[in-house]
């Protein structure tokens, strides 16, 4: 891909292979740089050496209540916690000025890590509630904005789940960026309808709602509130039940197409698929070629069948 058609993510530094860790290290992650780096341009930031710490430094750890925990060195007890949060306040509004569409943050870091951060108590005793300070920082400022850490996306369900939402959400961004107009927003709704169905039976009754009544809303609003609907149903993981529905509901479009043997056969995979027998790529891949060969008018336009680039092999795995 050309630079300027790559998708921007903000991303924990040393992920890319930068030592910028306490011990002077990195954790670079392979598929984050050499894979999904084909399609994706990074912006790094790494909280603790732009925040003044400098590398090597000593190791940080939250302390006190999760809901508000103190950034605290281990050894010498020396509370970063004021300056940890008047960086990252300054720091999540640069970050406005970036066409982000997603975050991949550091696992286990207290000033990156998302999830499950150790949060010790006064005695010492950790308890893995808390959040890393720029993470919440971050993901307070931009609630909508699709934020994985490098941890979880080892998962293939969660990573296909998250680049995914990347892929859409720069799409989102393109109709955002034009005249905002009813039929962009038609257009924009109709080609991914599918796509949100997969996710959430619930969203998709509700966007669908939002855009018959289109007519009843001032644009701008009405974009925010798609967006907002939007991203909350691509959030909610699809399952085999889900897709499998998909799957059927795209059969219906070729009821006076394919042959007895035919329907069989997709019938057959699409089971074998919810049975967790057959990736999801098996039947996507039979009805595509359906869709090529009827020439489909709807399902062609449709992003289930290619959210992401084929070539990230996500739906091998799922």
């Amino acid at each position: 891909m050309a630079a300027h058609d790559k998708i921007t993510l903000g991303i924990s530094s040393c992920l890319l292979g930068n030592n910028v860790r306490y011990d002077g290290g990195h954790a670079w992650d392979r598929f984050l740089t050499d894979t999904l780096g084909q399609y994706v341009a990074y912006v790094p930031v790494c909280p603790e050496v732009e925040c003044g710490f400098g590398t090597p430094r000593e190791a940080l750890r939250l302390v006190g209540s999760p809901d508000a925990p103190r950034l605290v060195t281990v050894n010498s007890r020396q509370d970063h916690t004021g300056r940890m949060l008047t960086w990252a306040c300054g720091k999540v509004e640069e970050l406005e000025k970036e066409p982000l569409c997603g975050f991949i943050f550091k696992s286990k870091s207290p000033s990156s890590g998302m999830e499950r951060i150790k949060v010790y108590d006064e005695h010492g005793v950790p308890a893995k509630k808390g959040v890393g300070l720029f993470a919440r920082a971050l993901m307070e400022h931009f609630p909508l904005l699709p934020a994985e850490d490098e941890g979880r996306l080892h998962d293939p369900a969660l990573r296909e789940n998250f680049i995914e939402r990347i892929f859409t959400c720069q799409r989102w961004r393109e109709v955002v960026q034009q005249k905002k107009s009813i039929g962009a927003l038609v257009a924009f709704h109709t080609r991914h309808k599918l796509l949100i169905l997969s996710h959430s039976p619930k969203q998709y009754q509700a966007l669908g709602k939002l855009v018959a009544a289109a007519q009843k809303n001032a644009l701008s609003a009405l974009y925010d509130q798609y967006q907002a609907l939007l991203m909350e149903a691509l959030r909610i993981k699809t399952t085999a039940r889900k897709n499998s529905n998909v799957l059927q509901h795209m059969m219906g479009y070729f009821k006076g197409e394919l042959s007895a043997d035919e329907k069989q056969e997709l019938l057959e995979t699409i089971d074998r698929y919810r049975r967790g027998m057959l990736p999801l790529i098996v039947p996507v891949t039979l009805i595509s070629h359906y869709v090529r060969k009827y020439d489909q008018p709807y399902l062609k336009d449709q992003y289930y069948l290619n959210p992401h680039p084929i070539e990230l092999q996500l739906r091998n795995h799922v």
